[in-house]
Formats: structure tokens, C-alpha cells, sequence
């Protein structure tokens, strides 16, 4: 799939696209059945949250009315909520945790010239998921961190600006958030880079998540300018190729919905309640299949160009070629049990 020596950009961009065209259908699934039970997990946590505080959403609206507060009502959702957004944090990082082993495992494969299925690449996901999640988790502890901080000084800002309330405490909130936020993005950027290749070491070299992080550390060392270019032009390309995707499927809903404008409004006549479904039903399925499929691009492609960009930095310091050539054209390995 790659040539077995240093990678140009044109051989990562190339070999990225042909380790997708071989191994899409089990990188799909696996993405189509994290997702789908990420979404249902924390979709029936928000409604056992919500259903659980219906009175306390009653007894809200009639605080709002009488114009009272209701501090301990207020503490009841935020306390249910926030447990329904850490659930939905934990399962987005597994979730993600999982799409990268399945990457890596795919990637070895496609590098080896071996082909796969959607069983063996989930077998082998699943068992390194923990490693590649502990690998995962100091970015993205980074990265929340950030996010705090820019939303703390939104916030602060428009309170001081738009809605002129808070005075000094409103001032202070928007410089320590916006400012902070600001110092912290090098920082944010240069993790990433540096720990990009430790999904990739946890599933070929079989590591744990904070061996990952030190060998990503070290193979990164030297050359981090160049990962990161070839990182960002990936991403930019992916997040353009998705934008692209995302087109025709929204054209597509909103011709969907012309049945439903077929009733003149002059005419008195009213749209039924199966048309209103169907076509908004319709609009809708259209548009999450373009997501998923948008989305698919994004989660793939980018992770699939830095498992290369790992491979080739074996190939440039520890002359891996003559490795992979021997693994390539020898017997495969006994399938693990």
C-alpha cells in the first residue's frame, strides 16, 4: 500500500485514501455501532433525567410566574444534567477510543497488504480500547480545559457588553477566560502533536497508555513541525471533503419537502398529519444519513494519516522497511483467540 521508504505527503495522502478503500466496510460498522449505542446510552440518560424532574420543572415555571427563586430546584437539574453530560463525555472518548484502534488496526492490515473483517478489526478495537482511551485522555483533559476557559470568558463578555450586568466581576471573568484560553491554545496544539501516535503505538506495539505517550513523545522529537503540517492539511482537507458531502444531502432533504408545499394556502385546504410526518420525517433521515456519512470522513481520514505519518517515522529512525517487507510477504500470524 505504501512504498517501503521515507513518506512524502503525496504518500501519506495516497496511502490514506487506499487503507480506507480496502478496510471502509469494517471501519463503518465499527463506527456505526459505537455511535449508534453512544447515542442510545446517554439519548435514554437525558430522558430518565428528564422525566425524573418533571415536577421540578413545574415547580420552575410556577417560581418564574410568582417571581420567586427556587435554589434547591435549580441544584436538582443542574446536578441531573451534569451527570447526563459527564456520561456524555465518557462515552464520546470511548467512542473515539474505539474508531482509533479500529483505525490502527485496519491500517496495520492494509500496510501488511492483508485483507480484514468487520470481526477480526473488532476483536482486536475492542481489547485495546482501554490503552488507546488512557492514551486519549491527557489531550483531551487539555483540550476540556481550554473549552472552559473560552466559555467562561463568552460568557464574561457578554455579560459585560451585551446585557451590561456583573460590572468588575463581569470585566474579570472575560479577561481570565479569554485571555487564558488564548495562552493555553499553544499549549492545547503542541500536546496534541506530540502525543498524536500514541493510539497508534497502543495497537501495534501492543502498549499501555502511558508507555504510548512517552514513545510517541520520542518519535515525535525533531520533527514536530512536520507532523503538524501534514496533520492540519488532513484535517482541512477532511472537514472540506465533509462540508462537500453534506451539500447534495441537504438539497436532496429540501426537495423532500416540496410534496408537503404542494397544499395552495389560499385554497383553505391543510396538510394532513402523515404528510407533515412524512415529509419532515423524510427531511430529517436524509439529512442525518449525510452527517454520518460527512462525519465519517472526518473521524477516519485524520486518523488514518497519522497512523502513516507513525509508520514512517519508524521507517526513518528504526528502518522498519525491511520489517515490514518480511511481515508483508511471510505468513500471516495465528489469529489471537
Amino acid at each position: 500500500m505504501i512504498p517501503l521508504r521515507p513518506l512524502d505527503v503525496g504518500d501519506v495522502l495516497g496511502g490514506t485514501f487506499a487503507a480506507f478503500g480496502r478496510h471502509w466496510k469494517p471501519l463503518v460498522g465499527v463506527a456505526a455501532v459505537v455511535h449508534a449505542a453512544a447515542l442510545l446510552l446517554v439519548g435514554g440518560a437525558a430522558a430518565l433525567a428528564f422525566w425524573g424532574n418533571v415536577d421540578t420543572f413545574d415547580a420552575l415555571e410556577r417560581a418564574d410566574r410568582n417571581g420567586t427563586a427556587v435554589a434547591s430546584h435549580v441544584t436538582s437539574l443542574a446536578v441531573s444534567f451534569g451527570l447526563v453530560a459527564v456520561l456524555g463525555a465518557v462515552c464520546l472518548l470511548f467512542a473515539t477510543a474505539t474508531t482509533q484502534a479500529a483505525s490502527a488496526v485496519a491500517l496495520q492490515e492494509a500496510v501488511l497488504g492483508r485483507p480484514t473483517t468487520f470481526r477480526a478489526v473488532w476483536r482486536r478495537a475492542v481489547r485495546r480500547v482501554p490503552a488507546v482511551a488512557g492514551a486519549l485522555l491527557l489531550p483531551a483533559l487539555a483540550a476540556a480545559v481550554l473549552t472552559v476557559l473560552l466559555m467562561i470568558g463568552y460568557v464574561g463578555l457578554m455579560m459585560a457588553v451585551v446585557e451590561d450586568v456583573g460590572g468588575d466581576a463581569a470585566n474579570w471573568l472575560a479577561a481570565v477566560g479569554l485571555l487564558g484560553g488564548l495562552l493555553l491554545v499553544p499549549v492545547v496544539v503542541w500536546l496534541w502533536v506530540r502525543f498524536a501516535f500514541a493510539p497508534a503505538v497502543a495497537v501495534f506495539e501492543s502498549a499501555g497508555a502511558m508507555q504510548a505517550l512517552r514513545r510517541s513523545a520520542r518519535l515525535v522529537r525533531g520533527s514536530w513541525w512536520r507532523i503538524f503540517g501534514i496533520s492540519l492539511l488532513v484535517y482541512a482537507m477532511a472537514w472540506m471533503a465533509s462540508w462537500l458531502i453534506q451539500i447534495p444531502f441537504s438539497l436532496l432533504g429540501m426537495f423532500s419537502l416540496v410534496p408537503s408545499m404542494a397544499v395552495a394556502p389560499d385554497t383553505g385546504e391543510e396538510m394532513s398529519l402523515v404528510q407533515m410526518v412524512l415529509a419532515v420525517g423524510g427531511y430529517v433521515l436524509i439529512v442525518l444519513v449525510g452527517s454520518f456519512v460527512s462525519q465519517i470522513v472526518v473521524i477516519f481520514f485524520p486518523q488514518l494519516a497519522t497512523g502513516l505519518l507513525y509508520v514512517d517515522q519508524r521507517i526513518r529512525r528504526e528502518h522498519l522497511a525491511p520489517a515490514l517487507a518480511e511481515a508483508a510477504y511471510g505468513p500471516p500470524p495465528p489469529p489471537r483467540h
